[in-house]
């Protein structure tokens, strides 16, 4: 793969961010894990669309670049409303996706790392992420071999079901 940039993100890019949301998406599906973000496509959910808009509008988007062409985003920022909270300052990683032609190439590795900077820049020393814990747990154990380690769990109601969650982190 050429090299990699990381750059800024704003309301231009969500159209971009949703397409590898898309991809990532019907990737899972091929799979059978249509727990994590079903079936439909996520630029088709009004939900989907307005989260990743201000995600776009707070600052915290950011878009990993091979050759001119996105093939990975990251959103940090503030914790998920449904994720524990903690006492202490920490930055969290809210959006994690990458180009499903990339896969194993390191972009989320060097998108972590990115947010891994991010905190430092800012004196926090807890990076956390939250994440699908249903399936085969492959998501989780991705998040481990990236370095976090497993904190609390957690659940959301999505239509008649609850979606399993867990809360990783990493010291700084």
């Amino acid at each position: 793969m050429a090299p990699l940039t990381i750059r800024p993100g704003g309301p231009d890019d969500v159209p971009t961010v949703l397409t590898l949301m898309d991809d990532a998406a019907q990737w899972l599906v091929s799979l059978g894990r249509t727990e994590q973000w079903g079936t439909e496509p996520q630029s088709t959910s009004p939900r989907r669309i307005a989260q990743i808009g201000e995600f776009a509008r707070g600052g915290g988007l950011w878009l990993a670049e091979s050759e001119g062409r996105a093939v990975g985003s990251m959103s940090v920022g503030d914790a998920s409303p449904y994720a524990p909270p903690v006492d202490e300052p920490e930055l969290c990683v809210r959006l994690l996706v990458t180009d499903r032609a990339s896969k194993g190439t390191g972009v989320g590795a060097a998108l972590l790392e990115h947010a891994r900077e991010l905190a430092r820049q800012r004196g926090v020393r807890l990076l956390r992420v939250d994440c699908f814990a249903g399936g085969d747990g492959a998501l989780v154990r991705y998040y481990e071999r990236q370095g976090f380690t497993r904190a609390e769990t957690f659940t959301v109601p999505v239509g008649d079901r609850l979606w399993p969650g867990q809360v990783l982190a990493q010291r700084l």
